[in-house]
């Protein structure tokens, strides 16, 4: 089953907690602290590889989390990073927020994207001695990784793009031609999902195929499969107009080919620029001559090759001269993808310090003041006093008296709550 479009929901590890713990040993009746540090989230990261051309496998698996950072412990051992998660897409696989906007696109293979970064592991009690403060008895708790909502699209990545209304042959040929068996008959309709094929010549000579969806009028509009078809023609290198040169079905060859063209070009201005040869298929039909030769009175400017899909009539030309253009547009060194290197999509949007009035609540949210809570140790006087500082430090009280809060009034940030006293 071919899919090229799904939502999935990304979330990194969660970092671990920091350890507060003093060392004890025996004569040693003072032992400082040394709790660890806990160990980072695991990220979410994407993987393009050749080897899937679907996105099936994630619409049974939307929900894509990595392994959360084990605690900090005594004797100032740190805990272990939580592992990554590796998941492999489609060569050809954009990545868009919730709103549409592209973010990453996964053009070659061996590219990764980290889409969902891990939870900074907390800091062990170890990390707060001073001079001051000899033995703090808290330590900081781990923050949560990353979470998002992610559009994936595949656009097919082929040399060569069959463009064609239904039954004109595409998938015949790309049978003919390649080792892929597209489903064919006398079907009224179209294919219903991109078929590709590899095409050999001789002397390791080769090229990939797409037998892409038909089009019918209106497809820039949507219409039939419309949209979810011409996107895959944007990143094949040539297009190979096939003409059901014989009229079945009581077509006219020259319409169907200047409605192809129509439809190409109010989806994108640019696909009516793409190097393009024209395949006369259906050659063996009795008709097929004589609209052939009308054809070319009024098609001018364009290579066109008489063939048949069935028979295998004049095919060897046509593949011959599809890997000479194919030579012109691609670069002969290709960049090497260095498989060490992640790439990180754009941090998400900070908020900041928003105060909402709900009776006698006042809910406070933002990065800042959240993390301080996700981090505090409310268990330890210590740990509560520098929590106090630090929301303090963020401006949550002088902008909780201008808003007018008094006295047993409740103070609500995430899941804690508490009753403000002067």
């Amino acid at each position: 089953m071919f899919v090229d479009r799904v939502q999935i929901f990304v979330r990194g590890g969660k970092g671990g907690n920091g350890a507060a713990s003093f060392h004890r040993e025996k004569y040693i009746p003072r032992g400082g602290p040394d709790g660890g540090d806990g160990g980072d989230g695991g990220e979410v990261i994407l993987v393009a590889t050749a080897q899937k051309n679907t996105l099936l496998h994630l619409r049974y698996r939307p929900h894509l989390r990595a392994a959360n950072g084990v605690q900090g412990r005594g004797s100032n051992r740190h805990g272990k990073e939580g592992e990554s998660l590796f998941v492999e897409v489609p060569v050809g696989t954009i990545i868009k927020d919730e709103d549409g906007r592209q973010l990453a696109d996964l053009q070659q293979e061996g590219l990764r994207v980290v889409v969902a970064r891990g939870g900074k592991g907390g800091r062990g009690n170890t990390r707060f001695t001073s001079s001051r403060r000899r033995a703090p008895d808290f330590a900081e708790k781990g923050l949560p990784g990353e979470e998002r909502t992610l559009l994936l699209e595949l656009k097919l990545l082929a040399d060569v793009g069959l463009v064609g209304f239904p039954n004109a042959g595409k998938s015949t040929f790309l049978a003919h031609v390649s080792a892929a068996r597209p489903k064919i008959a006398d079907y009224p309709f179209t294919t219903l999902a991109p078929n590709l094929g590899v095409v050999y010549l001789y002397e390791e000579r080769s090229f990939v195929v797409a037998d892409l969806p038909g089009i019918i009028e209106g497809a820039h509009q949507g219409v039939g499969l419309g949209l979810q078809f011409l996107k895959h023609i944007e990143r094949t290198k040539i297009l190979l107009f096939l003409i059901d040169m014989g009229g079945t079905e009581g077509r006219d060859p020259e319409q169907d080919y200047l409605n192809l063209q129509h439809e190409l070009e109010q989806y994108q201005e640019q696909l009516g620029d793409k190097p393009s040869v024209i395949a006369a298929n259906k050659m063996d039909l009795t008709a097929a001559p004589q609209n052939l030769e009308k054809f070319k009175s009024r098609v001018s400017g364009k290579q066109i090759f008489s063939i048949s899909a069935v028979t295998g009539e004049g095919i060897p030309p046509l593949l011959n001269e599809l890997f000479k253009l194919l030579q012109e547009e691609v670069p002969t060194v290709e960049e090497v993808v260095d498989e060490s290197r992640l790439i990180y999509l754009p941090p998400l949007q900070e908020r900041e310090l928003n105060i909402q009035r709900e009776g006698s609540v006042f809910v406070v949210a933002g990065d800042e003041v959240e993390k301080a809570v996700q981090v505090a140790d409310l268990e330890s006087k210590e740990g509560l006093r520098r929590f106090q500082k630090n929301i303090e430090r963020i401006g949550v009280e002088k902008r909780l008296k201008e808003m007018g809060i008094k006295e047993g009034d409740t103070v609500r940030i995430l899941d804690l709550e508490f009753t403000y006293c002067i």
